[in-house]
Order: structure tokens, then C-alpha cells, then sequence
């Protein structure tokens, strides 16, 4: 794999998160980087507040943050590591979901929640990167899976 080989953990203010992700408000769910080892991992985390959008729907009374969400939110962070590890920030390149395998969804995220989620490098080839990924709250995992991923130019 091509990029910076170093084992230095950095952080990352939501300024740089911004400037490593296309995603913008309402998709955006990663709020800071708490460290980031290149070529390795990454320890994000996602401030779940009543303000998000789709608890409007999800649900009226009981909100719980979807689990889809959760696992975009593990890809957000795989991406950032990915954009990062491979020195890309400002090029353009975005990472496209391509599969995700064993999903498993352990207890729900509701608002006031701090999400922690810590994403590693399974398998690196060429474009086509392997994660796998965890979130979790105060300890307690809330969803976990594997997903692959690839890096490549936007659409035309």
C-alpha cells in the first residue's frame, strides 16, 4: 500500500474531518478523530444529539439511531483512515461502499450518546480495502461488521 508508513497517533478536529470527507450536514457523522494510527486505525466519534434529523421518524417517542447510520458512520471513519493513510486529502477521491459482511447490531444509540467508532485495516489491495469496524457507547458495543471499500475518482 502506497502512503505514509509512520506510527504516529494524531487527532483530528472536526475542521479536518471536514477537509478529509466530502460529506456535509445532514450525512456528515463523524464529529472528531481521537487518534488515527496510518495503515492501521482509526478511533473516531460521533456527539448523537435530538437535533439529528432522523429521529423525527425513527422513532416518534423512542428515538434510536438507525443501525445503517451506525455503519455509515464506521465507513465515514474508514474513509478519513483510508484518505489519510494514502496522503489524499484535497484530491478529490472519495470512497465508494462496495460490501458489507456481518453486520451485527448489539444495543441501541440514543440521543445525548457519544459514539465511539474504531475501524482497522483487514486487507489492503490496490483500490479495494477490507475494514472491520465497531461502534460503541461507554464500552458497550452497539453494532460491529466487516465492510470493503474503494477508493477511486467521482462521477463525471
Amino acid at each position: 500500500m502506497e502512503g505514509n508508513d509512520t506510527v504516529e497517533k494524531r487527532q483530528m478536529d472536526i475542521r479536518q474531518v471536514l477537509k478529509a470527507l466530502p460529506h456535509r450536514y445532514p450525512l456528515l457523522l463523524v464529529d472528531r478523530v481521537e487518534s488515527l494510527t496510518l495503515n492501521e486505525e482509526i478511533h473516531a466519534v460521533k456527539a448523537v444529539t435530538f437535533n439529528e434529523e432522523f429521529f423525527q421518524g425513527h422513532f416518534p417517542g423512542a428515538p434510536i439511531m438507525p443501525g445503517v447510520l451506525q455503519i455509515e458512520a464506521l465507513a465515514q471513519a474508514a474513509a478519513i483512515l483510508g484518505i489519510e493513510t494514502l496522503e489524499l486529502a484535497g484530491t478529490g477521491k472519495l470512497v465508494y461502499f462496495m460490501g458489507i459482511d456481518g453486520a451485527k447490531f448489539r444495543a441501541p444509540v440514543t440521543p445525548g450518546c457519544l459514539l465511539d467508532l474504531k475501524v482497522s485495516f483487514l486487507q489492503k489491495r490496490s483500490r479495494v480495502y477490507k475494514f472491520a469496524g465497531k461502534a460503541s457507547v461507554n464500552g458497550k458495543t452497539t453494532c460491529e461488521c466487516e465492510f470493503t471499500a474503494m477508493i477511486a475518482d467521482p462521477p463525471e
